[in-house]
């Protein structure tokens, strides 16, 4: 998905922190302490965890994203196209344009929140996290942590194929976890685990809420129309983090009972669901089945 030449970007809303995090001893293989940590403590916090059931997947802590670019240089739409920290950050300024405006419509406001370029380990108000967790939202502070390094594991690792409305849909997601925070849906029971469970309801409506986004996403001003290549894209990746597609490739079997995001096809099905509507009140995954 492509940015409009002439956008303007906002690098308020993106604090660059990476190589600047604090050391975390990890342990080999496996999500590693500091993952143990960060998981327990946003699900005792009640929010929404990393993208997936990520940790399973590393062979070893991942070594970080990109070098560290001046998010002062991302300014225009020009530049995110050019830039994958500069698309990022664009990324979250037309999710945070939408939120606003949806807010707005209801009579409600919107609270922004800051999205936190990481990489190797840091601090968070939800505890010590580190790249192996993945993106998350944490509720305590308010805040979307990434490690750049993710985005390339979504084809390297997870076998995603790639592409730059697949990065959207992650950063939509973590977002829609604030929306959940901001609306008071977040929490009360949302670490259950199982194939019906909250914490699978949870996830699967962030993935609404990030198809929702991508419907209006052309009406943020800041991308160019949306190609269904492109949504196939999102698509690949919501089915790549999927719980039953990761419990196959690393235990050769598939246990719904500890499922805590859905299975491929319902994450692909509740995007498709807030894509095709552009409706939040479509988004309902805690009414019924899933």
């Amino acid at each position: 998905m492509s940015f409009r030449d002439d956008a303007q970007l906002d690098p308020s809303q993106v604090s660059d922190q990476r190589g600047r995090g604090g050391k975390i001893a990890m342990g080999g293989g496996g999500l590693g302490i500091a993952g143990i940590v960060i998981v327990l403590l946003i699900t005792l916090l009640g929010g929404g965890g990393s993208l997936g059931q990520l940790g399973q997947l590393q062979d070893q802590t991942s070594a970080g994203g990109p070098p560290a670019g001046d998010l002062a240089d991302c300014r225009t739409g020009a530049d995110a196209n050019a830039r994958e920290d500069c698309r990022i950050l664009g990324y979250v300024n037309s999710v945070q344009v939408y939120w606003r405006q949806e807010f707005a419509s209801s009579g409600r406001t919107y609270t922004p929140a800051t999205t936190y370029f990481e990489t190797g380990s840091w601090q968070t108000r939800c505890g010590p996290a580190s790249t192996d967790v993945g993106p998350f939202y944490c509720p305590a502070d308010k805040h979307v942590y990434i490690d750049l390094a993710f985005l390339a594991e979504l084809h390297d690792k997870f076998g995603a194929t790639g592409g730059s409305l697949a990065q959207g849909y992650v950063i939509a997601h973590e977002y829609g976890h604030h929306i959940q925070d901001l609306l008071g849906i977040l929490g009360n029971g949302s670490n259950e685990q199982g194939a019906t469970g909250r914490s699978v309801r949870t996830e699967l409506q962030a993935d609404c809420f990030a198809g929702v986004w991508a419907h209006h996403a052309t009406g943020t001003g800041l991308l160019n129309p949306i190609t269904q290549a492109e949504i196939d894209d999102a698509l690949n990746a919501a089915a790549a983090v999927g719980d039953d597609r990761i419990q196959s490739e690393t235990q050769g079997q598939v246990n719904p009972d500890r499922w805590t995001h859905g299975s491929s096809a319902q994450r692909q099905r509740w995007f498709t669901t807030g894509y095709t509507t552009g409706d939040i009140s479509k988004c309902d995954t805690f009414g019924g089945s899933i």
